[in-house]
């Protein structure tokens, strides 16, 4: 079985037990839908069932099920959530894509030609990029958009690319 993270408990929040969780940006409707999660402790993963979901300032504020008061919940303080790579693709859109599945794919132009290799994806907090590593050792990001990124083809393992005059060189 394959995990995705998904984010990480902060610290607590009140006396409850809620927790404070750090997500990456954007994924708000995705945790307000998740109904459990999996917390990596001590290198085995205990299911959290989800009860509750809010957002404040920069985090999450998610009280679950199993944790009842702030001493159930200090143990997992600075551990990881995870879900399971197959349950996180079933609720993929068409135009959206796991990091994972992108990373190590080929960049080719618009002619098919190899330009380079997809080495992640980065965010500035409004734009997602490819990262492009070309033939000539360089990092490109490459912004995420149809009009640059016309096609993705998990099948041929690659990603085309509308290079225009200097984007990857």
């Amino acid at each position: 079985m394959k995990y995705i993270s998904i984010g990480k408990i902060l610290n607590f929040h009140g006396i409850k037990g809620e927790a404070k969780i750090g997500y990456s940006k954007s994924q708000e409707d995705f945790l307000t839908n998740l109904k459990q999660v999996l917390v990596k402790h001590q290198n085995e993963y205990k299911e959290l069932n989800i009860t509750s979901c809010r957002f404040q300032k920069n985090f999450a504020v998610i009280k679950f099920k199993e944790i009842s008061s702030i001493n159930d919940l200090i143990p997992f303080k600075g551990d990881l959530l995870y879900v399971e790579q197959n349950s996180l693709k079933e609720k993929l859109t068409e135009d959206e894509f796991l990091t994972s599945d992108l990373t190590g794919l080929d960049a080719v132009n618009l002619e098919g030609e190899k330009i380079g290799v997809v080495t992640g994806i980065s965010n500035n907090g409004v734009n997602d990029y490819l990262c492009i590593k070309s033939k000539t050792k360089r990092t490109s990001l490459v912004p995420f958009v149809k009009e640059l990124v016309p096609e993705i083809n998990l099948s041929e393992k690659k990603v085309v690319i509308n290079n225009l005059e200097g984007l990857i060189e």
